[in-house]
C-alpha cells in the first residue's frame, strides 16, 4: 500500500527540528518514503490512498514509557485513599486478576492510547502473552516485561516472574512490532538474587530491562538505613543497570545517582501525572536532561494516572516543572513534544527505527485536527500540541503504516464492544471491589 497524506502542518522532530507549514507525506508500506513542502507533492495517481489533513498537525506517534495495560478494572477505584496499593491494588490483583481480564483490559487500554495518538508504549503487568496477542490485534507497537515480584511484605502475588519470562521472551523475540522484555518490580519487591538473574536474562535476549525505582520514600528510607546507599547505588552495586535499563519515576533520585545512571546509560519514563496524583513529588527532570539521560514520558497505570494519553501529562510536565523551578521559561512546548516523541523512542532504546518524521523510519504518525474550537488560532504548533490540544483532537492514526484510527474512530475495533467485553469479563472483580470500598 502506498499512502499520500496531503495539506497538513508537518513536524519532523529531527535532531533539526524540521518542520513544514503546508507539507504532504509519502508512506509505502510500513516505512516513510517522502515529505516535503506542498509544491513538491507528487502526483496523486501514484498512490493506493490519499488523505487529506485539512491543515492538521503530522507529528510522530507518541511513546507512552511506562504503563500496566491490565489495570483498567482499578481505574477510580480507592482514588484519594492513602493506602491505595496495598487497600486495593494489591490486595485485588491477588484475588481477582486473570488472563482473561488482563487481555481484555489491554485491548480496552490499546485503544484509549490509539485514539490519543500513543502509538508505542512499554508494558509492565501480569499474564504478558495474553497482553502480547491483544496488542498484536490491535495492531499496535510494544515492548511487554511480565511483572516480576518475589519478596513484598504488602502482598502473596504469586503470578508468572521469570519462569513465565522465560517462556514468553523467546515466542515473541522476532515479531515486527512486539518485543519482549524483563520487568523485576522494583528493588524492594525482589531479592538479590532475582535482580541478578532478570538482569541476565535480559542480556541473554538482549532485550529491554525495566524496573521501578527511587519511587516511594519507604524505598528511600530502607536503602539509606539499611545498605548506606540509595536504591540506584544499590542496584549499581549488584551490576544489574546498563544501556538496557529503563528505571520508572526516579522521583527521589540525587544529584549522585544521575551521574552513576548517565555512567550506566539508564534511561527514565518520567510519568509526572501518577507522580503527582500520588503526592509523591515531583522527579528532577532538568537535572536529567542536563546530564544527558534518555528520558521519555509515561502514564503509568490507569489506576495509577486515571488516563493513558500523553496530551494530559505534556501538560501536566509544563505546569509541574514551571511551578516546581519557579521559572515560567523552563521547558518550551518544543523540548515537551520531543520528550513525548523522540526522547520517548529514545529511552526505549528505538530511536532508529520511531520517535520523528525521517525517511526510511517506521511509519508511525498522528495527525492532529485544527478545526475544532480548542485549536484556532495556532500561533505556534509546539505550543497549541502542550497546551490547547487534547486527544479528542486526534484524527487519524498509523502504526506501522496501517490506519488504526480514521476519522477519529478505531479502525479495527469498536470502542463499544471492547468495552461491553471487558465489563462482562469484570463481574467477578467488580463484586469485590465494591465490598473492599465498602470497609472504607
Amino acid at each position: 500500500m502506498k499512502t499520500l497524506i496531503k495539506n497538513i502542518h508537518l513536524i519532523t522532530l529531527d535532531a533539526q527540528f524540521t518542520q513544514f507549514e503546508d507539507a504532504f507525506l509519502t508512506i509505502d508500506g510500513t516505512q516513510i518514503v517522502g515529505f516535503g513542502d506542498a509544491s513538491q507533492a507528487p502526483s496523486e495517481t501514484d498512490f493506493d490512498t490519499v488523505i487529506d489533513g485539512n491543515g492538521a498537525i503530522a507529528m510522530p506517534g507518541m511513546v507512552n514509557t511506562h504503563t500496566h495495560v491490565g489495570m483498567i478494572p482499578f481505574r477510580s477505584l480507592g482514588d484519594d485513599t492513602p493506602d491505595r496499593l496495598t487497600r486495593f491494588l494489591f490486595p485485588l490483583e491477588h484475588e481477582c486478576m486473570t488472563k482473561e481480564l488482563a487481555y481484555h483490559s489491554a485491548k480496552y487500554a490499546i485503544a484509549e492510547m490509539q485514539l490519543a495518538g500513543v502509538t508505542t508504549f512499554f508494558d509492565m503487568y501480569y499474564f504478558e502473552e495474553e497482553i502480547a496477542v491483544a496488542t498484536d490485534e490491535m495492531h499496535a507497537r510494544a515492548i511487554l516485561g511480565e511483572s516480576v515480584i518475589d519478596k513484598s511484605p504488602d502482598s502473596e502475588i504469586e503470578f508468572g516472574g521469570l519462569a513465565y519470562s522465560e517462556d514468553f521472551i523467546p515466542r515473541w523475540l522476532n515479531h515486527d512490532r512486539i518485543t519482549p522484555a524483563v520487568a523485576p518490580h522494583a528493588p524492594y519487591t525482589n531479592t538479590d538474587e532475582s535482580l541478578i538473574a532478570a538482569s541476565e536474562l535480559a542480556r541473554k535476549y538482549n532485550i529491554p530491562f525495566s524496573i521501578h525505582l527511587s519511587e516511594m520514600t519507604f524505598e528511600m528510607d530502607k536503602y539509606r538505613e539499611e545498605y548506606g546507599q540509595t536504591p540506584v547505588e544499590y542496584l549499581s552495586q549488584l551490576g544489574v543497570l546498563d544501556e538496557k535499563t529503563l528505571a520508572a519515576h526516579c522521583i527521589f533520585v540525587t544529584d549522585s545517582d544521575i551521574a552513576l545512571m548517565k555512567e550506566k546509560q539508564v534511561s527514565v519514563a518520567h510519568c509526572i501525572g501518577a507522580n503527582t496524583k500520588s503526592a509523591k513529588g515531583v522527579a528532577p527532570l532538568s537535572s536529567m536532561l542536563e546530564a544527558g539521560l534518555a528520558v521519555g514520558l509515561g502514564t503509568d497505570g490507569p489506576s495509577s494516572g486515571n488516563t493513558l494519553d500523553l496530551f494530559t501529562q505534556m501538560r501536566m510536565v509544563a505546569n509541574f516543572h514551571k511551578t516546581h523551578t519557579g521559572n515560567r521559561a523552563a521547558f518550551p512546548a518544543r523540548e515537551i513534544v520531543h520528550l513525548a516523541t523522540l526522547g520517548g523512542a529514545e529511552a526505549i532504546g528505538m530511536a532508529d527505527s520511531i520517535g520523528s518524521i525521517e525517511v526510511g523510519k517506521k511509519a508511525d504518525i498522528v495527525l492532529v485536527e485544527t478545526d475544532s474550537v480548542n485549536m484556532f488560532p495556532v500561533f505556534d504548533v509546539y505550543s497549541a500540541l502542550v497546551y490547547s490540544a487534547n486527544a479528542s483532537n486526534v484524527s487519524h492514526v498509523f502504526v506501522d503504516g496501517n490506519l488504526v484510527v480514521e476519522d477519529k474512530k478505531l479502525v479495527l475495533a469498536s470502542i463499544s464492544d471492547l468495552r461491553e467485553n471487558l465489563a462482562k469479563e469484570m463481574t467477578y472483580f467488580t463484586k469485590k471491589a465494591l465490598e473492599f470500598s465498602e470497609d472504607l
